[in-house]
């Protein structure tokens, strides 16, 4: 985009310079509010990639991100994540499965015998040997 053709309304560009004198903003935060600064005094995205260390392509996102959103795109939204599959219930279930007495013919619970038992008693609909390892390391 051409010189001076970005826009920074009076009161963002206080709350920009106001962030920025914190001192104590995140890496992320802290370019962002740079890189809407230096726009805003005439940089062109170019100029500004090579200031801030981000390439044009995120530079300009972030600009049509703040003409959509305003100063609300500086912080991340927050992120779905992966569902819980096994919940606290059955971990505990588990964990006290594995604390229970051997089946016949096993000396000793091996993590794949203790998540077949808990697919057979119904604890969960399916379970992986490590995802056992790893509940069983969370507890004592």
């Amino acid at each position: 985009m051409k010189k001076g053709t970005f826009v920074l309304e009076k009161t963002d560009l206080e709350t920009l310079e106001l962030l920025l004198s914190k001192g104590n903003l995140s890496n992320r935060l802290a370019k962002r509010c740079d890189c809407l600064k230096l726009l805003s005094m005439g940089k062109t995205q170019k100029e500004v990639s090579a200031i801030v260390g981000f390439n044009e392509m995120t530079i300009g996102s972030w600009r049509k991100k703040y003409a959509a959103s305003g100063l609300s795109f500086l912080y991340d939204q927050p992120r779905p994540g992966r569902p819980i599959v096994i919940d606290g219930e059955q971990r505990a279930k588990i964990t006290a499965l594995a604390c229970e007495e051997t089946p016949k013919g096993y000396s000793h619970w091996s993590l794949r015998v203790l998540a077949d038992k808990a697919v057979e008693m119904g604890i969960c609909k399916q379970i992986s040997h490590e995802h056992v390892s790893n509940i069983l390391k969370k507890t004592n």
